[in-house]
C-alpha cells in the first residue's frame, strides 16, 4: 500500500456530510444517493473518501479508498499499518471539519472502527458530540459475526438495510434499522448486465485485485475446458479499473490457447451474455436480476476461509441463492471445488440449451419483488432526516 497526503483542508461548518465508501459496489450505490441527494438539496456540501463514481455524483474526494481496497482476514492484517493511519488520519479530518453527519457505506472492518473511535473521542452525537453517524448497507450480520449489533447500538445513529431480511437481525438492540430497497430494484437503474441467447461467456472475478488473482485462474481453466466444446463459444472479461484491467491481460498472456477467444472490457461498457461465471460480489446478483444462467465460485486465502468456516453462519454466499434459498439459481463451488473442469460442467448445458434460461428469468423476477423499495420514506429521507441535514 502506498502512502496517502493529508485531506484537502475545510474549515468548521463548510461540509454537511462525509460519505465514506470503501469498495466498488459501496461507491456504485453511493453514487446514486448522493446524486439524489444533490439533485433535492443541491445546496447540500458532500465529501468522501470513496472512488470516481461518487466523486462523480458531485462529492469532493479526499482521498480514493477504493483503489486501496483489500478483502479477508490476512489481507487485512498485512495491510494493518496502512489502515491504522488511514483511520487516524480520517479522525483528525473529522474532527476539524464537523461535518453534521458521517454515512458510512458497507465496508464494516473500517467504519465501524470509525464510528467507535468517533464516539469514544466525544465527537459524535453517541459520544455526546454533535455529529450524526449513520451506515447504509449492513453488515452481513446473518452470515457472521452477528454481535456486532450491539456494538453498532452503541456507536451509529441510524441503519439503511437493502435486504428486506436484515432489520429482522436488530430487533432485539435500540437502534433504528428502515428497509430501503436496492439500488438495483430503483426504476431508472441500468442494469451492467442483460441475457442475450448468442451472447459471450462472461467471466467475472470481481473487483479487487487479491480476489481476481484466486478466482481468475479456475475461470480461464473453464474456459479451456469449454472452448473444444463450443467452437463458437467466446468469453469477456469486465474489468472495472486499470489495476484489474493489467492483472487480467498478465493472466491471459500466459494461456495461448485462450488466444483470440477471450475480449476484455470495461464494466462500465454494457454486457450481453448467455451464461456467467461469477464471484459471490455484487456482480452475481446483477446477473440474476437479468435471469442469466451460470455458476458461483469463491477462492479465498487458506487463512481467511478456514476462520470464515468457524464463523459463517449461512449455507449460500451468492445473495440471489440466499433471497432464495428454497430453491436458490445458482450451484456454489468453494475453494478446492473452483475447479476449470468442475465450472465447465456447471455451464455446460446453459450453453446448449436456450430454454435453460427460463428458470433463471422466473428466479429474476421473484429477486425483483424482494429486493423493491418499500412505500414508507426512501433512501434520500431517510439520510436527510436522520442525519440532520434540513
Amino acid at each position: 500500500m502506498k502512502a496517502f497526503p493529508s485531506f484537502a483542508p475545510t474549515e468548521p461548518g463548510e461540509v454537511d456530510l462525509l460519505v465514506i465508501a470503501g469498495e466498488a459496489s459501496g461507491d456504485e450505490h453511493g453514487s446514486l444517493l448522493v446524486e439524489d441527494l444533490l439533485s433535492q438539496r443541491p445546496q447540500t456540501r458532500v465529501c468522501s473518501l470513496s472512488g470516481p463514481c461518487i466523486e462523480s455524483s458531485g462529492a469532493s474526494l479526499l482521498f480514493n479508498l477504493v483503489e486501496h481496497s483489500v478483502v479477508g482476514i490476512f489481507e487485512v492484517l498485512r495491510n494493518y499499518g496502512f489502515f491504522r493511519k488511514l483511520l487516524e488520519e480520517t479522525l483528525a479530518w473529522i474532527e476539524r471539519s464537523k461535518p453534521k453527519a458521517v454515512l458510512l457505506i458497507d465496508y464494516p472492518g473500517f467504519n465501524l472502527r470509525l464510528a467507535a473511535a468517533m464516539r469514544q473521542k466525544g465527537i459524535s452525537a453517541k459520544g455526546g458530540g454533535e455529529i450524526r453517524v449513520l451506515q447504509y448497507v449492513s453488515p452481513q450480520l446473518w452470515a457472521w459475526k452477528p454481535k456486532r449489533r450491539f456494538e453498532m447500538e452503541k456507536t451509529l445513529d441510524g441503519l439503511a438495510a437493502i435486504f428486506p431480511f436484515e432489520p429482522e437481525y436488530y430487533r432485539d438492540v435500540d437502534l433504528p434499522v428502515a428497509f430501503v430497497g436496492h439500488p438495483f430494484a430503483r426504476p431508472d437503474f441500468e442494469p451492467p448486465v442483460r441475457y442475450e441467447e448468442n451472447g459471450p461467456l462472461v467471466l467475472l472475478p470481481g473487483s479487487r485485485v487479491q480476489p481476481v488473482e484466486r478466482i481468475l485462474p479456475p475461470f480461464l481453466d473453464a474456459c479451456e475446458n469449454l472452448f473444444p466444446q463450443f467452437p463458437e463459444l467466446e468469453a469477456l472479461v469486465p474489468v472495472p479499473d486499470d489495476n484489474i484491467r493489467g492483472l487480467t491481460e498478465g493472466l491471459l498472456k500466459e494461456r495461448e490457447k485462450l488466444s483470440g477467444r477471450i475480449s476484455i472490457r470495461g464494466a462500465k461498457e454494457g454486457i450481453a451474455a448467455r451464461a456467467a461465471l461469477m464471484s459471490s460480489g455484487t456482480m452475481s446478483l446483477a446477473c440474476a436480476l437479468a435471469g442469466i444462467p451460470g455458476a458461483i465460485a469463491y477462492r479465498a486465502h487458506p487463512i481467511t476461509y478456514f476462520l470464515g468456516r468457524m464463523l459463517v453462519k449461512v449455507r449460500h454466499l451468492g445473495m440471489a441463492n440466499l433471497l432464495l434459498p428454497d430453491a436458490p439459481p445458482y450451484e456454489e463451488f468453494l475453494q478446492g471445488r473452483a475447479t476449470g473442469r468442475n465450472l465447465a460442467a456447471a455451464v455446460s448445458p446453459f450453453l446448449k440449451s436456450v430454454s435453460s434460461h427460463e428458470p433463471f428469468r422466473e428466479s429474476a423476477g421473484r429477486i425483483l419483488d424482494c429486493l423493491s423499495q418499500p412505500s414508507s420514506r426512501g433512501l434520500v429521507e431517510w439520510l436527510v432526516q436522520e442525519g440532520r441535514l434540513n
